[in-house]
């Protein structure tokens, strides 16, 4: 079955059945139209050239996805070409220190795992951010699923992933305000108001497009932005403060 997945799906050819499983002499499926229908089925915003998320980190998908063998391949060589254990996903998350060959449940247990396609993790997750680690939660909408949670961010080490993205995005939205203050005072005018920055950042909550990669991480840091005591502390940072 893995020679069948390296050799048949990657063939011009294909494999000899359609992606609903109807056997077919010839046109069968391959592998560049599988990602393609499955990017098509999972694009979140339907022109062509918008960027694209990848399913399982809300990252950037990327130019090229990687199909990933949801059940490892040496584990269960006969899943090679089961379709329900074929997922496009980001080079990131199907990295070696990501998901790589690890296991997807517990000694052949599932229960207490998510499934991309069978047990989705979409909608069953809150993110948040604890300020006195300075880092990005994540925990079950509903209790019971929170071994799942722990078990996919174990997988694909998605808070650490996502702590980095919310601190990249904080950086860049700072540097955003010191070159407009910049601006400012070069052409004598006056400097921002709390109320303009608080109105800044309104703005960039507002602007946010849930189609775009990272959009649950970017909700988390407008709101953690729009706390009273987070504003005054940034305001402070880039003194702005007038």
């Amino acid at each position: 079955m893995q020679a069948f997945y390296k050799k048949g799906l990657n063939s011009a050819s294909g494999i000899p059945y359609l992606p609903n499983g109807t056997p077919v002499a010839d046109g069968g499926l391959t592998y560049l139209a599988f990602v393609q229908g499955f990017r098509d089925t999972h694009r979140l915003n339907p022109d062509p050239n918008a960027r694209e998320v990848c399913v399982l980190c809300g990252g950037p998908l990327g130019e090229s996805p990687e199909v990933d063998h949801w059940i490892a391949q040496s584990g269960v060589p006969l899943f090679s070409v089961c379709s329900d254990n074929l997922l496009p996903t980001c080079g990131t998350c199907n990295s070696t220190t990501n998901k790589g060959e690890k296991d997807v449940h517990d000694g052949g247990s599932f229960a207490n795992w998510f499934h991309p396609y069978l047990r989705a993790a979409n909608g069953a997750l809150t993110l948040g951010y604890d300020l006195l680690s300075r880092r990005v939660t994540c925990t079950a909408a509903q209790e019971i699923d929170q071994p799942k949670v722990e078990n996919l961010n174990h997988l694909l080490n998605l808070r650490d992933r996502w702590t980095r993205e919310f601190k990249n995005e904080y950086v860049d939205q700072q540097n955003v305000l010191r070159r407009r203050e910049q601006i400012r005072i070069q052409n004598g005018q006056p400097r921002h108001t709390q109320a303009e920055v608080l109105q800044y950042l309104r703005q960039m909550q507002a602007d946010l497009v849930p189609s775009k990669p990272h959009y649950e991480v970017h909700q988390v840091l407008c709101a953690t932005m729009l706390e009273t005591a987070r504003l005054a502390a940034w305001q402070t940072e880039l003194d702005l403060v007038q």
